[in-house]
């Protein structure tokens, strides 16, 4: 079974497959209310713990965090540092958890292997979703009043495409 995670200091999404690409598991772990940097890194080992003791996990896959500064609208320095930090805290738990090395993937090369194509001026993050949406039975998101994606859909898409992507390079290998 692989785990996809999709890391952020915000919101993390995890996704569960299995060797057929069934969704076993797929959940948006909502730390925006977690003030400090290591209660959130409690709160996601807490949340690590509890997935090895209901899943087999043989593979765990981390989305590459972005590592090109953008001035002009882009994340700052400080919230780069600060979301490498995280990654690097979180993908320490799953080897100290798991017992496994995570497999880093950056989100062109996952899109790639998902065959999700983005065009010029669309948004990566509303493509993804619909096209997990659109193709992937048992995906479901729920929607405020207003019409959009409750808070973590984007996560828990990104992080399914994470783990499939994972799972597509274990079949071509």
């Amino acid at each position: 079974m692989i785990l996809g995670l999709d890391i952020s200091t915000s919101i993390v999404g995890a996704t569960i497959l299995d060797e057929q690409n069934n969704i076993l598991y797929c959940e948006a772990w909502d730390l925006r209310k977690v003030k400090n940097f290591f209660e959130k890194g409690l709160s996601i080992k807490n949340k690590l713990t509890d997935v090895k003791k209901q899943h087999a996990i043989t593979k765990i896959a981390i989305e590459k965090p972005f590592v090109v500064f953008r001035s002009m609208r882009g994340s700052s320095g400080a919230t780069m540092a600060k979301l490498q930090s995280f990654n690097g805290a979180v993908s320490w738990m799953c080897y100290d958890i798991f017992g496994l090395e995570a497999e880093y993937i950056s989100p062109q090369a996952a899109r790639k292997l998902c065959n999700i194509k983005i065009s010029r001026g669309q948004k990566s993050k509303e493509v993804v979703l619909n096209f997990v949406l659109d193709n992937v039975d048992g995906f479901g998101v729920q929607y405020t009043k207003h019409g959009n994606p409750v808070q973590g859909s984007f996560d828990r898409a990104d992080s399914y495409v994470i783990a499939r992507a994972t799972l597509i390079q274990c079949q071509q290998n």
